[in-house]
């Protein structure tokens, strides 16, 4: 049976679709064609995921021109290859984590970057931050399985903490969490990513 079509080229790279537009399209489909950024192939898959239908259902994904897009398409090899089972990163508020994740203090954007807030932090079983920190970076480690990484700023233009690991555990300070972009709707004193090894999900080339 051919691919529904999900068109979302109308989002901002930053700009999540709705919820009930992807479930009219996602719930009955035996696969799935999204175009779009990020945020509309995060949606396709969270939707799967919650129906249950992970791997069964294949999707392909036409990419925007933002760099997020580009970027993604590029480490998963978007339009090469044969059709494959990738991994799945996902929160514990029932996200998913494709591109980038980060945490931040609580508050205007336009100050918050060089704000501190108080964060202990866990990748796997290292403590990555302990104390006042500016941000943490998460991404999907593409180069390998079940696996993120994992980067703590503790001020700026200082030497950046890497890690690589399945989980990372976070309590905190309230903080602001962004996933792919899209700030979550709410303050959070406690997150965790993870790459979830018993799910997996088709991308069609």
């Amino acid at each position: 049976m051919p691919a529904v079509q999900l068109d979302l080229r109308g989002l901002t790279a930053e700009q999540p679709p709705s919820r009930r537009h992807v479930a009219s399209v996602v719930d009955d489909a035996e696969a799935v064609h999204v175009l779009g950024p990020v945020t509309a192939l995060s949606a396709v898959l969270a939707r799967l995921w919650r129906r249950e239908r992970l791997p069964a259902v294949p999707v392909s994904w036409e990419p925007a021109g933002d760099p997020a897009s580009t970027g993604l398409a590029r480490a998963l090899g978007v339009g090469t290859g044969t059709e494959r089972e990738l991994p799945l990163v996902r929160d514990d508020h029932g996200g998913v984590l494709l591109s980038a994740g980060r945490v931040t203090a609580f508050g205007e954007q336009r100050r918050v970057l060089s704000r501190r807030f108080g964060a202990q932090a866990h990748c796997d079983d290292d403590r990555v931050a302990d104390g006042p920190i500016t941000r943490i970076d998460v991404r999907p480690d593409w180069t390998a399985v079940d696996r993120l990484t994992v980067a703590v700023v503790t001020l700026p233009l200082r030497p950046v903490r890497r890690s690589h690991g399945r989980a990372l555990q976070i309590a905190s300070a309230p903080a602001q969490v962004f996933r792919d972009g899209v700030p979550f709707d709410r303050e959070v004193t406690k997150w965790t990513w993870y790459a979830d090894d018993r799910v997996r999900w088709r991308l069609r080339p």
